[in-house]
């Protein structure tokens, strides 16, 4: 059975994937691949690459999408179908650039907790019961990763590549999925990956933000299953 990889949102660890590494992890082999200790997406998806098996599904979240993406147009005969979750093919606007300076300045000024509490938090997740708890995870995720892994992945980010025209030539099989109130990448970007990409199908979460993997792990991971399958 083909290996899938697994890359993680910024901030985020394999616990991001929890209940997907619970359902899956005794029919298939899994690889969650962090992405730091880099400052581009293109390093980061050259490192994912060197790790990797020969051959493997990929499903990337946020800017795990991102690297995903990225992943994809360096090396479209490794991947066997990719997955693309709560993520954007857009290169990042200015005004979005001046927003991630002035956090990665707090952020230098040893304010990681802060910016995570009242600038990312807030966007993050649908209204639910399980939603502190969730937060909470994210919280304990990024100080575990550190100021230095956040002012990586905010450079990677700010200067990423628009991946519009490489889409079309992702012709394996394709999950483009979101949470319905996801606030950070809405269903529209979603709705322009699945037009471009060929054989892609699109899937909303109901009732999950930008987290659907742990927010609506049982619909997220039906959702995976069907295109492992396809």
């Amino acid at each position: 059975m083909t290996p899938l990889v697994l890359i993680p949102g910024m901030m985020c660890d394999a616990q991001l994937f929890g209940p997907q590494i619970a359902a899956f992890s005794g029919r298939r082999t899994l690889i969650c691949a962090p992405i730091s200790g880099h400052t581009s997406i293109e390093d980061l998806a050259m490192d994912v690459l060197a790790n990797a098996p020969d051959r493997f599904a990929l499903a990337g979240l946020s800017m795990g999408g991102i690297v995903a993406m990225e992943i994809m147009r360096k090396a479209p005969a490794r991947i066997e179908r990719i997955a693309l979750m709560d993520t954007n093919p857009l290169a990042e606007d200015d005004q979005i650039k001046a927003r991630r300076m002035v956090q990665m300045a707090k952020v230098r000024d040893q304010n990681l907790a802060a910016v995570m509490r009242n600038e990312m938090k807030p966007h993050y997740l649908s209204k639910s019961p399980q939603r502190r708890n969730i937060l909470n995870l994210c919280m304990k995720m990024a100080l575990n990763l550190g100021p230095h892994v956040f002012l990586e992945q905010s450079r990677a980010l700010m200067d990423r590549p628009d991946q519009s025209d490489a889409l079309p030539r992702f012709d394996v099989p394709a999950l483009v999925l979101c949470g319905r109130d996801d606030r950070l990448c809405p269903i529209s970007r979603h709705e322009l990956m699945a037009a471009l990409i060929p054989n892609a199908r699109l899937e909303i979460i109901e009732g999950a933000g930008h987290l659907p993997t742990l927010e609506q792990p049982k619909l997220t991971n039906a959702a995976l299953v069907r295109w492992l399958e396809a």
